[in-house]
């Protein structure tokens, strides 16, 4: 796809939406859940630390793209380019297993509570997320294959000579690179979507059923389940559609860029998630909230800012169901 005015001035938009909302709150989730993962780590705590790590690297690796867009070329030094590619996909991919197995570890505990909570060890949550990393950067390992393809054939150009980073592609890359999108489509939306669905579904209809739990942490399950899906649906489907309609036409499709700006915009949704999934991050988020407040009110209005405004003290409703399998 060409660069035009208006696509660059999109997609800086959409980035810099993405970096200034997703950064700071990611850095906050980050801050709540290594604290959690350090005091007394369960196995939930491991895999919301290991989505907002991955978070923290695509936005840390996202302005290698703005420069990108700014300059509607790619100017930075070629060895960047299939290096932010390989990070910048392995994350977005990463974050949809990540979020499989969240939702896999939510249905366990509210299918299973008591079977599951004694065999449920935060180990295997680090192994998980390990083999989702080395799963991810492998596929997407094709970014450097792509670039570097026929490197020492003197009849191909130079591909750091070009000024384009993972656009243009010959007839014969498109052969390997096509059928390996459509995988990519198939391994990392498809089934962890459908997985997703599964999960959640029967999360809402067993809590449903249990009249014990409470109207707010039912609501805050609902919400999480919802807001899942609708991550996978808004931020992953474009950009897999693209993949799916690219193999079956043999060629990359031109609206890739725009499918990809939707994949960005999970770096700064899933702190949203968090909040519905971890009391810790509540409770954070309030008292961050509670400062900026205090710190925003002139100094002879901060002793009568109540507490209540916050529901400071105020301590959920206690449940058979564990919290951290419903909230």
């Amino acid at each position: 796809m060409t660069w035009t005015v208006g696509l660059s001035n999109l997609v800086l938009a959409v980035y810099g939406f993405t970096l200034i909302i997703g950064l700071p709150a990611n850095i906050l989730a980050f801050y709540t859940f290594f604290q959690k993962v350090r005091q007394q780590s369960t196995p939930m705590d491991v895999l919301l630390l290991s989505l907002t790590i991955s978070d923290l690297i695509f936005l840390f690796f996202l302005p290698f793209r703005m420069v990108e867009a700014a300059n509607m070329k790619w100017t930075l030094p070629y060895f960047l380019c299939p290096l932010s590619g390989l990070i910048f996909f392995s994350t977005i991919y990463n974050s949809t297993f990540l979020l499989t197995a969240i939702s896999v570890e939510r249905y366990l505990g509210v299918a299973f509570p008591i079977k599951y909570k004694l065999k449920r060890k935060p180990r295997n949550a680090v192994i998980a997320s390990v083999i989702f990393w080395v799963v991810s950067m492998a596929h997407c390992s094709i970014v450097y294959i792509m670039q570097y393809q026929n490197y020492f054939n003197p009849n191909i150009t130079d591909p750091s000579t070009r000024n384009t980073c993972y656009e243009e592609f010959s007839d014969e890359q498109l052969k390997i690179l096509l059928p390996v999108r459509l995988e990519l489509s198939i391994v990392f939306f498809c089934i962890p979507f459908l997985i997703c669905c599964f999960c959640y579904i029967n999360c809402i209809c067993i809590l449903s059923r249990l009249s014990k739990v409470h109207a707010k942490k039912r609501y805050r399950a609902i919400g999480m389940a919802l807001g899942t899906l609708l991550v996978f649906v808004i931020c992953f489907m474009p950009f897999s559609i693209t993949h799916v309609e690219g193999y079956f036409g043999g060629y990359s499709a031109n609206w890739r860029k725009y499918a990809l700006l939707t994949s960005t915009l999970n770096a700064c949704l899933d702190p949203f998630i968090f909040y519905f999934s971890s009391s810790a991050l509540r409770e954070t988020f309030k008292k961050v909230l509670q400062e900026l407040v205090r710190w925003l009110l002139p100094p002879c209005c901060r002793s009568a800012l109540c507490c209540p405004l916050f529901n400071c003290g105020k301590s959920e409703e206690r449940t058979q169901i564990s919290d951290d399998n419903i909230r």
